[in-house]
């Protein structure tokens, strides 16, 4: 079965479909590469699904636990290297609203760096992932 269904519009924008649910996302080529950048670029897709799938598996592993993490945030940087253009970096800083001890903390820290996508991204690619909490303990 098909993931998604994707067209490309003109003007360096495309439309991609979720066949299961039939959820949308438009990208557009980034301003420093001839597009509008009016939406996620391919690119910026590639560095966000990996906090996504960070946040997801620490959420199932934070459910395993009994530990509600709702409020986490993860902010993302994405660093283009040239000749070839390509991603060389993803920073992914998370930040946790609950106080959380030690050892979850370790926890939730390799959790996330096992995710499918960090597993997934070509190892030159440098994923630094940082995590704090409003609350340290």
């Amino acid at each position: 079965m098909s993931t998604s269904k994707v067209n490309y519009q003109g003007s360096l924008r495309t439309s991609a479909v979720h066949l299961q649910s039939s959820n949308e996302i438009i990208t557009d080529a980034p301003t420093d590469n001839q597009g509008k950048g009016e939406a996620f670029s391919p690119t910026d897709l590639l560095a966000t699904s990996l906090a996504s799938c960070m946040l997801t598996i620490i959420g199932i592993k934070a459910a395993e636990m009994n530990i509600d993490i709702t409020g986490t945030t993860a902010e993302v940087t994405k660093v283009m290297a040239v000749d070839p253009r390509r991603v060389s970096e993803i920073h992914v800083a998370m930040s946790f609203l609950q106080k959380l001890d030690k050892k979850t903390q370790t926890i939730f820290y390799n959790t996330a760096l096992t995710c499918p996508v960090a597993r997934s991204l070509h190892p030159d690619i440098v994923q630094n992932v940082t995590f704090t909490y409003t609350d340290e303990s």
